[in-house]
């Protein structure tokens, strides 16, 4: 139990990021007074908003509000409130705390702890907008018409009490009829609107076609000694996506400002799928009988047709997962190159300032533009936004990475008391030393060495995107499912090793050895190719 406490800390040292704040830094913090209303501010502390997280959130950066416009010309349309904590108002440019915050890049979370980008006294207490507490924020208000077209929109810096603090299920059972002690009173005047409002937001969303891949997210349920007591996939709730959408439209505002003010900042871009990409998913599609459109630039609405002629098959989240790395890379940059998966002309982080380093750029940013205060854009951060988009770029992969490494390691302990135990899996890799599966039940990867395949010989034949029995013909494809037995765990690296139960279809035999295999050493984790997961879609 104790190893297991200590998966996390490998992989905070591995990659070398920053998880005790200097004392310096740490004593700032502690320093900092608490600000109090009105300080100049608009005061909306009267205004019902409300935050909706995940049920163990502590750093709650964004609230929301929604009511019908009493604007007689604009019938059936609704305003909103995005409100955001406004770090900016705690965290000057060039403070201990910000360079800090600017060395962290992000906060990184794992399954038992969190690495957070500012200290505690900022990101659990001054800064998060905490139930039923006054708090500074910064707000985007913005103006829809009843198809959900944003008419207008405009940024302030108010004085906020937040109604409440709601988990997503407990939002979303409250509209599904199922309200309790907190919701019932807010479910007419407060979470009813917040829904109607989203109605009209989704109908303007499914016209603009974004790039609707909605992977499933394995979510690790750890006992008090840090071990994995279950692994769920959550379910995706329309709280999550009213969330989601009400952020992106106060992101794409920031954006929208500060272009049209041409104050500088960090764009979040998405560039459309690089050709090469986009032929390899067409030439892997055919290897399971299913086409991809022709003769057309790709936009997100072909990816999405795509996806949905595989939903409800076998080969659904297969299709899923090569869609996925067919994709650009979505980055920070000065530049504006638009958000291909989004399918938005311009695009920034607005709505997280504690826990992404963006985002308080972007802050800063509005702060200038819009004259509404002092503790805007230094000369510095000007200077700097090139370098700066690169250093962000390595912090989020950073984190992506010791995060899904942290959870391979914890599923490997969590199955090294199964070995011998035969599973369900599905086939989403190969190379020639064999195949990689994901259990359907965990979502833990292994990998099942060529030489365990059965008695035939086995050629990796790259354009089938199959391994064929060089004698008898039998194939294992992409995106099969299989039973197989967990032979070795290797939890230090994460690495689980299987043999294969099941017996390939039938097909021609591949003949002589054009490509050869190596066995898989016991216990390698192999890397499976261009592998890559999504986060979380809500905030992004």
């Amino acid at each position: 139990a104790a190893d297991q406490r200590n998966i996390s800390l490998v992989a905070i040292h591995q990659h070398g990021i920053p998880d005790q704040f200097p004392k310096d830094v740490t004593a700032a913090a502690e320093a900092l007074k608490e600000l109090k209303p009105p300080k100049g501010r608009t005061d909306l502390r009267h205004v019902p908003l409300v935050t909706i997280d995940p049920p163990d959130a502590r750093d709650h950066d964004d609230a929301v509000w929604a009511a019908p416009d009493d604007d007689p010309a604009n019938e059936g349309g609704f305003k909103v409130i995005v409100a955001i904590a406004d770090v900016a108002a705690y965290v000057r440019a060039g403070s201990v705390i910000d360079k800090e915050a600017r060395v962290r890049g992000n906060s990184v979370y794992f399954p038992d702890r969190v690495v957070p980008m500012l200290p505690e006294r900022l990101s659990t207490d001054l800064c998060s907008l905490r139930g039923l507490e006054n708090r500074p924020a910064f707000a985007c208000f913005m103006t829809f018409d009843k198809a959900g077209r944003k008419l207008k929109h405009s940024f302030d810096r108010i004085w906020m009490k937040s109604a409440a603090k709601l988990s997503y299920a407990q939002a979303q059972a409250a509209i599904d009829g199922r309200s309790d002690d907190v919701t019932g009173p807010l479910l007419k005047p407060v979470l009813k609107p917040l829904w109607q409002a989203y109605e009209a937001l989704k109908k303007a969303r499914d016209k603009r076609q974004p790039l609707e891949l909605d992977l499933p997210e394995r979510k690790l349920v750890l006992d008090a000694e840090g071990r994995i007591e279950r692994v769920t996939t959550p379910e995706s709730l329309d709280a999550h996506k009213l969330i989601e959408e009400f952020m992106i439209q106060a992101n794409v505002s920031a954006a929208e400002v500060l272009e049209k003010s041409r104050t500088p900042l960090v764009f979040r871009v998405h560039e459309a799928p690089a050709p090469e990409k986009i032929d390899a998913l067409a030439k892997f599609l055919a290897t399971l009988g299913q086409s991809a459109p022709k003769g057309v630039v790709m936009k997100p609405q072909h990816f999405n047709w795509i996806l949905e002629t595989a939903r409800g098959g076998p080969n659904e989240h297969l299709v899923s997962q090569t869609v996925l790395r067919s994709q650009a890379q979505a980055v920070y940059t000065p530049d504006n190159l638009g958000h291909f998966g989004l399918n938005l002309r311009r695009y920034a982080h607005f709505t997280s300032p504690i826990r992404r380093y963006a985002d308080l750029i972007v802050h800063r940013a509005l702060i200038s533009a819009l004259k509404l205060g002092d503790d805007g854009l230094s000369e510095e951060d000007i200077a700097s936004l090139e370098e700066l988009a690169g250093i962000l770029c390595m912090t989020e992969r950073r984190a992506m990475l010791a995060e899904r490494e942290t959870t391979d390691r914890l599923i490997a302990h969590y199955l090294s008391g199964n070995i011998g135990a035969d599973f369900k899996a599905r086939i989403g890799g190969m190379v020639k030393a064999g195949l990689f599966v994901t259990l359907t039940d965990s979502g833990a990867d292994g990998f099942i060495p060529a030489s365990t395949l059965g008695q035939d010989y086995f050629v990796h034949d790259e354009k089938a995107m199959a391994m064929v029995g060089e004698c008898t013909g039998e194939t294992f494809r992409m995106g099969d499912l299989v039973d197989v037995r967990l032979l070795e765990v290797t939890p230090l690296a994460g690495g689980l090793r299987f043999e294969m139960l099941s017996k390939g279809s039938a097909g021609k035999p591949a003949g002589r050895r054009q490509q050869s295999h190596k066995r898989g050493r016991p216990g390698t984790k192999i890397k499976k190719p261009g592998s890559k997961r999504r986060r979380p879609a809500a905030k992004r």
